[in-house]
């Protein structure tokens, strides 16, 4: 099946107008009031809102109606929907997260309504890489609580903050957006799902950096963390391609020697990427630096909202930091800021609800066009 038969890009507020799939100009070829560029009836027109948080970008996807109806005719979970998605729709996401349309280090997400968004959410989401589908992301979790109070998914916005209700792959997740009453605002904060320590100190063997010590944590999603000193590297000053060199390189002999184990869902017990530290993990008043590297050696450019929700659970397991104390995390790459703090501990094992805060801004919106003879259609990636 071809874009056309999945894709309807339709997201309608009436505080924020109305974003819907556009015809393709006059039958006649004559062009007049014809939007360019111009498309064969056959092709398709996609429509995004696009966003950046803390550098990292964020691709919207405002609705894809044939993953609703997948998951109201079958009563699919949200990471069930993930496998639905990813078997028959994937080129949606090929088409907008690689080339030509996206590029490396492109991020994305589908909003989903309807039945996969109930028990009390406003809306669900799938999130997209160029490698894949996430099970959790926090600088998307931010951005998408902007965007649901100016679309329109929440009936009635409360000054000055408003309480968003999102369905993640990995758990429900709340975030609390500034509103003016016209408008949404920064900075956008959330609560996580249950963040807890899954293995500390754990011997490593890494080919071509030798024995390492790692730790693993999961924020909705498993990181391993280490500091970059381990493989004669620093988070600050060495070169980005080193940085993700070494890490990927961490992320695969972790992959290969340790099996990870998720209490409610081995969907979930899959490794996401390596986090690469300073090693300020004490508590401190200054910030601490990091890269994540995930996916196929994809760089976050922000200080990654799920890898600070894991490194701060990590942190409290280890007793580095007490429940309120909040931190400042700083990412490698652009320099932006997140904060994050541990809220309270959660159920019988040693887990907590992380609060994350950090800034989303839009960036636009696009019109990306699909010419069904274009050979290139869904994209390629390198």
């Amino acid at each position: 099946m071809g874009l056309s038969g999945l894709w309807r890009g339709r997201c309608r507020s009436g505080r924020a107008g109305a974003m819907a799939e556009q015809g393709g100009g006059d039958a006649d070829g004559g062009g007049a009031g014809r939007a360019l560029p111009p498309h064969s009836p056959s092709g398709v027109v996609l429509q995004t809102v696009e966003m950046h948080t803390g550098g990292e970008p964020l691709r919207i996807i405002p609705r894809l109606e044939a993953a609703e109806q997948a998951a109201a005719a079958a009563g699919l979970s949200l990471l069930s929907l993930r496998r639905e998605v990813a078997a028959r729709q994937d080129h949606v996401r090929r088409a907008l997260m690689h080339e030509p349309r996206g590029h490396a280090g492109m991020y994305g997400a589908l909003v989903v309504r309807g039945a996969a968004a109930a028990e009390g959410a406003h809306l669900a989401a799938l999130f997209l890489h160029c490698a894949g589908y996430s099970a959790m992301c926090g600088h998307a979790v931010m951005g998408l609580g902007r965007f649901a109070l100016d679309y329109g998914l929440v009936p009635a916005p409360t000054c000055p903050e408003t309480a968003v209700r999102l369905r993640c792959p990995c758990g429900p997740v709340t975030a609390f957006v500034p509103w003016d009453g016209h408008r949404s605002g920064n900075p956008v904060r959330f609560h996580s799902v249950p963040a807890f320590a899954a293995a500390t100190d754990l011997a490593i063997d890494v080919p071509g950096h030798g024995k390492v010590v790692v730790d693993i944590s999961y924020g909705g999603t498993f990181y391993a963390f280490l500091n970059a000193e381990q493989l004669g590297l620093d988070v600050c000053s060495s070169k980005t391609r080193d940085l993700v060199s070494a890490a990927s390189a961490v992320t695969e002999a972790v992959k290969k020697q340790f099996k990870l184990h998720h209490p409610e869902s081995e969907d979930l017990a899959f490794l996401y990427g390596t986090i690469l530290t300073d090693g300020k993990d004490a508590f401190s008043e200054e910030p601490t630096t990091n890269i994540c590297v995930f996916a196929d050696e994809q760089v976050d450019r922000s200080p990654t909202g799920s890898g600070v929700t894991a490194r701060i659970a990590l942190q409290y397991h280890k007793g580095l930091i007490q429940l309120d104390q909040t931190r400042t995390f700083r990412s490698s790459t652009t320099g932006s800021l997140f904060t994050g703090k541990a809220e309270a501990k959660f159920g019988n094992y040693n887990a907590v609800i992380v609060e994350v805060s950090g800034e989303a801004f839009y960036t636009g919106t696009a019109t990306f066009t699909v010419e069904e003879e274009d050979p290139l259609k869904h994209g390629f990636f390198f």
